[in-house]
């Protein structure tokens, strides 16, 4: 029995909720001080999590952390999204952050449940049900971490007050405001709610408006409504724009003079802030043939941004900057990251440069670390260093195309020889690109272009931050590493069955590594489900994360991994700099690696860090999904090119050929039949005619509405009989046949409750 004051012994459920709950996974350590357990308690708690494992709801990531499977645990925190006509909560997962939609959650009301509305967290029993959906049982409510935050546009009422369409798709039903919460709102304005109180049996929850962000229609909109609905901060504190705008240059006193050097940075044309500069040679040491001396200097963000001050208690806070299509939120005040921090051409800048040899294989032979006064010799683009490289220099590359351009091809070459013997995941993954006109509206969207250039720098980049992970490991120093976990079991399972019905094998049993998955890319490279197996890989795996604990980054077949080379965008790396200037003596402005606290104090960053990563990236492919909806506005009716990238029980995604863009194609629209979902075969087939609409068929469509505010597009299908599957891939059943007889009149029923009937 519990002592007096002492905090009872958490249950399995509170247990397993905690891990479920928690966005990352944790570890035994972790789970016993979020419970204050101690002592003997720790082998019951032990025991316990052998068991949660075992029964598999709980499963163990490398480094013996533990996280829910892919599938929802069968106890789980959901949130609650609106209250239906019926009375009924509708949920998702209170910490969903993978890129598909979170699986809708139904929470039945009973006599004993406590009043619930939009915001609220709930502990529940969860049961899948056929359709993918969770039908919920309250075990308990919880108490609210903060007040729930919905963006959208505010609608005014004639006699007071009014409504505001919420701008997150995933949420379509107005939410009411009365006069006194409107806060002077305007019509047609976009505003931050906070949602409070019980909602009413429409769904409609007092709301408060707490942040008016201007006219819906106004330049810019579209990733203000991104960086708010994320809660991006935006604004400086007073304090850290002044500490920013009160620094100087540094002096070349006590650092490694390379003013002589041409470095230069190499980045995309529209990049403002530079945090490194590249330059190699052939290393005259005749001990290495054919080896390389090469150098990456990074801007020395420490030395402006001292631990604990205004600047670093926000750069912390914020994590990371954020790039959107019209604007970029940076990490750091201006005057740092595109001025004394940034790597400008001709003038002297501070920098930690890490010196680097290799072999001719590209190996890492030794490194030096050490802190220095640069001045970059040009500032290149990656098309203008393509170009030089492939004998088509301008009058900026020319004079350095033999002293600098050759050199550190020669050395990419040897650094592509080591990834490939090492066998990295290496995929081939889209990346728009948007041109925007002078008011903000969207004048194209193209592919970007993967070029050498751009896998020099990655390289170099990836070379420099084994040198810093190597240098903290080989000192047992604290390092916040850059981790990647092998993907979970479940999730290869799902990757395994989906890419049979590709065409494509993934042997049962092998030992999961990055070559596995590069054998089925290259399978696939050239044929028309090339972008789907990627993306398949890609959401097959785990997410990298920031921690302590170093399990290697499985996705680059690294041992030991660490982030160095961002420090004006990146908050990890400015750690990792500081544990390096304390390690290496390079002045007092370091990390003392030497405190009791240091693991304990990189984890809780880590965490942090690993957070505002998906925060950004999150809000980064929301905005321009939003910006892509807004391009095809303006093209409704136009048909268009693409494949199907998705399978859901209410329709199809399709990805557009010219623009990467998605769209919906409900299952409404398709063609007269009853459709069932095939989870294992990615696909929707009709079970009265036979027609099969899979996972990267190809598809004619015609765009039929798009609306920019919320990112979704709607596409019909047209020449539905040339593109309802790929050649060569097995139908389910022959098409045009339909299936008679008892057994097939109950598959129709079946396939009516998760299909649709036209």
């Amino acid at each position: 029995m519990a002592g007096a004051g002492r905090r009872p012994f958490p249950t399995p459920d509170e247990i397993r909720a905690f891990i479920a709950e928690s966005p990352h996974p944790v570890g035994k350590r972790e789970i016993a001080r979020a419970f204050a357990i101690s002592g003997g308690d720790r082998v019951r708690l032990k025991a316990i999590l052998r068991e949660l494992a075992g029964e598999g709801t709980v499963e163990r990531s490398r480094g013996r952390r533990l996280a829910p499977p892919s599938s929802l645990p069968a106890v789980a925190v959901i949130r609650v999204t609106r209250i239906d006509a019926d009375g009924d909560a509708l949920a998702v997962p209170a910490n969903w952050d993978a890129e598909d939609d979170p699986p809708a959650i139904r929470l039945a009301t009973a006599p004993r449940t406590p009043a619930l509305a939009p915001g609220d967290r709930v502990l529940a029993r969860l049961d899948r049900q056929a359709d993918g959906s969770y039908a919920a049982r309250p075990i308990r409510k919880l108490d609210r971490q903060q007040p729930a935050r919905l963006v959208g546009v505010f609608r005014a009422n004639p006699g007071g007050g009014g409504t505001v369409q919420p701008c997150d798709r995933r949420q379509r039903d107005p939410v009411a405001v009365t006069e006194i919460h409107r806060g002077g709102a305007a019509d047609g304005e976009l505003v931050v709610l906070e949602l409070g109180g019980r909602a009413d049996r429409l769904g409609a929850a007092p709301a408060t408006v707490m942040e008016r962000l201007g006219p819906a229609n106004a330049p810019g909109a579209i990733s203000t409504v991104a960086i708010a609905g994320a809660g991006i901060p935006t604004d400086f504190p007073p304090a850290a724009l002044d500490q920013a705008a009160a620094a100087g240059p540094a002096t070349p006193d006590g650092r490694s003079d390379l003013r002589a050097l041409p470095l230069v940075t190499i980045d995309g044309a529209d990049a403002r802030d530079f945090d490194d500069a590249v330059w190699a040679e052939a290393d005259p040491d005749p001990a290495n043939p054919g080896g390389w001396h090469l150098m990456v200097a990074i801007a020395d963000v420490a030395h402006y941004v001292p631990a604990e001050s205004p600047l670093d208690r926000e750069a912390r806070r914020r994590g990371n900057s954020c790039y959107f299509p019209d604007r970029v939120v940076p990490m750091l005040p201006e005057a740092l990251s595109n001025g004394l921090c940034s790597l400008r051409p001709g003038e002297d800048r501070a920098c930690l440069a890490a010196e680097l040899w290799i072999d001719a294989k590209g190996a890492l032979r030794r490194q030096k670390i050490h802190r220095a006064i640069m001045r970059s010799a040009a500032r290149l683009t990656y098309e203008q260093v393509q170009a030089a490289a492939d004998g088509r220099p301008d009058d900026t590359t020319e004079p350095l195309q033999a002293p600098v351009i050759d050199p550190l091809y020669g050395a990419f070459r040897s650094l592509s020889a080591e990834r490939e013997r090492r066998g990295t995941l290496d995929l081939d993954l889209p990346e728009r690109v948007f041109r925007l006109n002078d008011d903000g509206t969207v004048a194209e969207i193209t592919v970007r272009a993967r070029l050498d250039s751009h896998r020099l720098i990655e390289e170099m980049m990836i070379l420099a931050n084994v040198a810093a992970a190597s240098a903290l490991s080989d000192a047992l120093a604290p390092c916040l590493y850059r981790v990647h976990p092998e993907p979970e079991r479940t999730r290869l399972e799902a990757l395994r069955e989906t890419l049979a019905a590709m065409g494509f094998a993934l042997a049962r049993g092998a030992v999961i590594t990055p070559r596995l998955f590069g054998g089925i890319l290259a399978k696939a490279a050239g044929r028309p489900q090339a972008p789907l197996v990627n993306d398949l890989i890609l959401r097959a795996q785990a997410q990298a994360i920031y921690s302590p604990e170093n399990i290697g980054h499985f996705g680059l077949a690294l041992p030991r991994y660490a982030h160095f080379t961002s420090p004006i965008r990146r908050y990890a790396d400015l750690a990792v700099h500081r544990a390096l200037i304390g390690l290496l003596r390079l002045g007092d402005d370091g990390s003392d690696a030497g405190r009791g606290d240091a693991v304990a104090l990189l984890e809780e960053l880590g965490q942090h860090l690993s957070f505002t990563e998906r925060r950004a990236a999150a809000a980064e492919r929301e905005a321009m999904d939003r910006y892509a909806a807004h391009y095809l506005a303006g093209q409704v009716g136009r048909t268009a090119q693409g494949r199907i990238s998705g399978v859901t029980r209410f329709g199809c995604f399709v990805r557009l050929a010219d623009s990467a863009a998605d769209g919906l194609v409900p299952i409404s629209t398709l063609p007269e039949d009853y459709y069932r979902l095939d989870p294992d075969g990615q696909a929707l087939v009709g079970d009265r005619w036979g027609r099969v609409f899979r996972l990267g068929a190809p598809v004619k469509v015609r765009i039929v509405e798009a609306e920019p505010l919320t990112g979704s597009s709607v596409f019909a299908l047209l020449d539905v009989e040339d593109g309802a599957d790929i050649d060569g891939m097995p139908e389910s059943r022959p098409a045009g046949r339909p299936h008679g007889g008892p057994a097939g009149r109950q598959r129709r029923r079946d396939a009516g409750r998760g299909g649709k009937r036209r």
